[in-house]
């Protein structure tokens, strides 16, 4: 570390080390773990350790930057200060290790904007975007953006490099376009741009989503959005964007996905013909309703880009997506039936051998029901804003998969069915009767519009010949 240099700023040898929740944890899940984290690295290794972000203890500590200010070489002096003694560990400067920095916070892309440029240009683009700027007079335009300027000797290039930190604040395309308007503004060239690490999903489609906006463009596939913001971003020019292996949730799903949703269709079904309570009807109803939407989608996909049916691209271009959306938020609720109904199990095998723990499995249990409730509702309110876009396609769609039309609506129809019998199943044994009236009224409701809007589809699809 006594010899060590960089562009990058550090601290220390581990420089920082944050917890992020990525999937069934939460922020404090992570406040917890670097804290625990910071006592054992302080005892073990006998080195200063310090908290930022969600898990500061001091308000001055919440920014990585304040706390990495004056980095390794001014440590020796700053552990003097009373202010900046670490939260864990001795105030001994360690010339070996330095200081590690541990927190919890949100997931951060690391961001590098390619620019056929000097690095004094590239860091002069960076002052002006990001949010310290040049100091408390002059701040920059992006909200929780960081950023400098470098030259990239192995690449031949400059790099306005950002840590983005909160990305649904201030999304990727966002950082991109004002650092391209900064480039334009110096008549410097940009040259596509890199990611560092991992990035999660949302913020590749966000970004899709812009372009698709802005641009007028139909692109409804995951798959395809991806592919948009890799080409518009150029996030392959310095190497090759493989999603599977950058985009976090894939790479979470693909390590560890026992979903049922991810099973084959023959193993899906042997799992609800198995001797368990779970999946069964709900999450049956959720995949009947899936496939339903899937079938709105292919009738307008069967119509939308075809000649003879050219006129009605436009509006293909607006049933399309409702049914596409549809069908992925179904498919999730496959695997969430399943899940609420387990936790109302989980509740059945609490203790119940004093009065507190029988009063403790109880509210337990009248929390699974609501929950075993909810989910076969949503799914009942979820297929509920698709008939008037189910009966235009059956009206508009190509003729010649009215057959699929039809099969839609009844599949439809019948998920409706499965989610109100769920519904009143679980209604039995829950106590609370105000929740059990406004349930049962709302079921009742939607299942009779599943009737009426099934019978309404069917009628306009004999009328089609």
């Amino acid at each position: 570390m006594s010899r060590h240099s960089g562009e990058h700023p550090r601290t220390g040898a581990l420089d920082v080390c944050p917890f992020i929740p990525v999937q069934n944890v939460t922020m404090d899940d992570c406040v917890q773990c670097a804290n625990l984290f910071g006592q054992k690295l302080a005892e073990m290794m006998h080195v200063p350790v310090y908290l930022y972000g969600e898990a500061a203890r001091q308000e001055t500590r919440r920014s990585l930057p304040a706390v990495r200010a004056g980095e390794y070489e001014a440590l020796p002096e700053k552990l003097k200060q009373t202010e900046w003694a670490p939260d864990f560990g001795p105030a001994d400067f360690v010339p070996a290790w330095g200081a590690t920095v541990t927190g919890a916070r949100k997931f951060l892309i690391a961001y590098n904007v390619n620019l056929i440029a000097t690095k004094e240009q590239a860091h002069r683009i960076a002052l002006d975007i990001r949010e310290q700027g040049r100091g408390k007079e002059q701040p920059g335009l992006l909200k929780k953006v960081q950023g400098m300027g470098w030259y990239l000797d192995e690449a031949n290039v400059a790099q306005v490099s950002t840590n983005i930190l909160d990305y649904e604040l201030t999304p990727l395309h966002t950082v991109y376009q004002e650092i391209c308007r900064g480039a334009e503004d110096l008549k410097l060239p940009v040259v596509g741009s890199q990611i560092v690490g991992l990035i999660p999903l949302k913020a590749l489609l966000d970004a899709a989503d812009f372009y698709i906006h802005k641009e007028q463009l139909f692109v409804i596939e995951e798959e395809h959005k991806v592919r948009l913001v890799i080409t518009k971003l150029g996030l392959d020019s310095l190497g090759p964007f493989n999603p599977k292996e950058r985009i976090i949730e894939y790479m979470v799903r693909s390590q560890d996905d026992s979903r049922l949703v991810s099973l084959s269709l023959q193993k899906f079904v042997q799992s609800v013909g198995a001797r368990t309570a779970a999946p069964g009807g709900g999450s049956v109803s959720a995949a009947v309703a899936a496939l339903g939407a899937a079938l709105g989608a292919m009738v307008g996909q069967m119509t939308y880009g075809k000649r003879q049916f050219e006129n009605l691209d436009g509006v293909m271009r607006k049933l399309i997506p409702p049914f596409h959306q549809a069908m992925n938020e179904l498919l999730l609720m496959v695997d969430a039936d399943s899940t609420a109904f387990n936790s109302y199990m989980v509740a059945l095998k609490m203790p119940k051998t004093t009065k507190e723990e029988v009063l403790r499995r109880e509210a337990a249990m009248q929390e699974g029901l609501k929950r075993a409730v909810s989910v076969p509702l949503a799914l009942a309110e979820r297929i509920n804003v698709l008939w008037p876009s189910l009966k235009e396609i059956v009206v508009y769609g190509n003729v010649a998969c009215r057959s699929d039309a039809q099969v839609a609506a009844k599949a439809l129809e019948a998920a409706v069915y499965g989610a109100y019998y769920n519904v009143m199943i679980n209604l039995r044994d829950i106590r609370d009767d105000p929740f059990i009236a406004a349930t049962e009224q709302r079921a009742s409701t939607l299942l009779q519009n599943a009737k009426d809007a099934a019978t309404a589809v069917l009628a306009a699809a004999d009328q089609r010949k």
